[in-house]
């Protein structure tokens, strides 16, 4: 089952080709709260509140497919080199002058997550690079403009898996599926100085269209292109899931929610598992008006969204003492 935010007619439940809104559901983190509540799984709670007309995806606007009534209550955060292939492309970007003998930290993280990130069942494996992105006012709704600041030295994106989690009331965390998603950063920022990678991912992010409910695909499959005037400019394949990882989902579920502050009743998280597909490592410079597009065939329609840049603001931030 598949799950969406449709403008002008609400949260949509898709199976197969069949799309119809849910009725008497005023969005999908109700929902998700009311499964819980019922101690049961979202398709059940969906079945429960029946199907009402049928909805054509491909031409729909969409909202996010899922958001919280307060937005300081949605956290955006990941985790990187968590993708076989992915240290390649971050180590071109971290590399200095050192001894062939000496490894960066990039490439040091990576080992650590081949060599642990996958422990056997109820045990805790290696720890992966983790960042924080922002709350629900840096979640921008798919087919939205991805804007970045306007100090910001680039703009670029990063084809991502996100899992999508309410906490219920006893503080455990409840997945609601998994999403495609843009976490989009600042690359040309990251090179300079791996210490700026915090700097880098404070950036606004997107997640969806669609919700996929219930198990991901151990190798999923797509693409992530550039589009810009109409034609592609750049486009690769995009692969993810546990058959092309160094670390397994439980492993990383398990070193974010390892954290009380993760763990608040009724808050909604939305975590990046990384890629280790970047534009930016094949030199390309995005510009404003460029589309991202993410397509991965089981989870329905493609995520797009367009470049832009604010405006700068001159001089420094202000701050007024009380």
């Amino acid at each position: 089952m598949h799950l969406s935010t449709v403008k002008g007619a609400g949260v949509v439940a898709r199976q197969g080709d069949a799309a119809r809104i849910v009725l008497n559901t005023a969005s999908v983190y109700e929902l998700a709260n009311a499964a819980i509540l019922a101690g049961h799984d979202l398709k059940t709670e969906v079945e429960r509140r029946g199907l009402g007309a049928t909805v054509d995806l491909a031409t729909a606007t969409f909202d996010l497919p899922v958001s919280h009534p307060d937005p300081a209550h949605l956290h955006l955060t990941g985790t990187g080199l968590t993708h076989l292939g992915s240290a390649s492309a971050r180590d071109a970007m971290h590399a200095k002058l050192a001894g062939a003998e000496t490894l960066t930290d990039s490439m040091k993280m990576f080992r650590m997550g081949l060599e642990g990130g996958r422990p056997p069942e109820g045990e805790v494996g290696a720890q992966p690079e983790w960042f924080y992105k922002g709350n629900g006012h840096a979640a921008i709704a798919p087919g939205a403009d991805l804007k970045a600041p306007g100090f910001a030295e680039d703009g670029g994106e990063e084809p991502e898996i996100a899992g999508i989690y309410l906490i219920g009331p006893d503080g455990t965390p409840h997945r609601i599926g998994w999403a495609l998603g843009n976490e989009f950063s600042d690359h040309v920022t990251e090179r300079v100085n791996y210490l700026w990678l915090a700097h880098s991912k404070l950036r606004v992010a997107s997640y969806g269209p669609e919700i996929l409910v219930g198990d991901l695909p151990t190798d999923i499959r797509g693409t992530s292109a550039i589009i810009r005037n109409g034609k592609t400019l750049w486009e690769k394949p995009f692969l993810s899931g546990e058959a092309n990882m160094s670390h397994s989902f439980a492993n990383l579920e398990h070193h974010h929610f390892k954290y009380d502050i993760f763990r608040q009743p009724g808050d909604l998280h939305v975590h990046y598992f990384g890629t280790a597909t970047l534009s930016f490592a094949d030199g390309i410079k995005t510009e404003p008006g460029d589309v991202f597009e993410i397509a991965v065939p089981e989870f329905g329609q493609p995520l797009r969204n367009h470049l832009s840049f604010a405006a700068p603001v001159p001089g420094t931030a202000k701050v007024r003492a009380l």
